[in-house]
């Protein structure tokens, strides 16, 4: 393994451990927290000087924050999850996959009454004498 990444899997981990800190101190509240890396998150989205990168790029950039809005969100409740589950549930739950599964679903239901419409017409011109 690329000994950055897992500098960077110590930066995550210690980077929750100090968000864990604020708030247990009532410094800071899970809300203001996610807030503050909510509004980061639509800043490195959005940003129009990245639109030369491909979504899976973005992705990446995205990937630390939505990581550390995940173990706020965890810590808050009392979960306080390793790395490994944490990166899989950013992978399943980030914007993206979620509109795609959504635009697919819908998708396979146009298809199913594109296809009933299509069945009906052949029904009626049957019954056509």
């Amino acid at each position: 393994m690329n000994t950055a990444n897992l500098q960077l899997e110590g930066l995550y981990a210690a980077l929750s451990a100090l968000m864990t800190a604020l708030r247990q101190s009532g410094a800071v509240s899970e809300a203001d927290l996610d807030a503050a890396l909510a509004d980061v998150e639509d800043t490195v989205t959005a940003d129009r000087s990245r639109a030369d990168l491909s979504p899976s790029h973005l992705d990446a950039i995205a990937f630390p924050i939505r990581y550390l809005r995940l173990a706020n969100k965890l810590g808050a409740e009392g979960s306080y999850p390793g790395f490994a589950e944490l990166t899989a549930r950013v992978g399943r739950e980030k914007p993206q996959q979620a509109e795609l599964r959504s635009l697919e679903r819908e998708d396979i239901e146009a298809s199913k009454d594109a296809d009933v419409r299509r069945l009906e017409e052949i029904d009626r011109s049957a019954e056509r004498p």
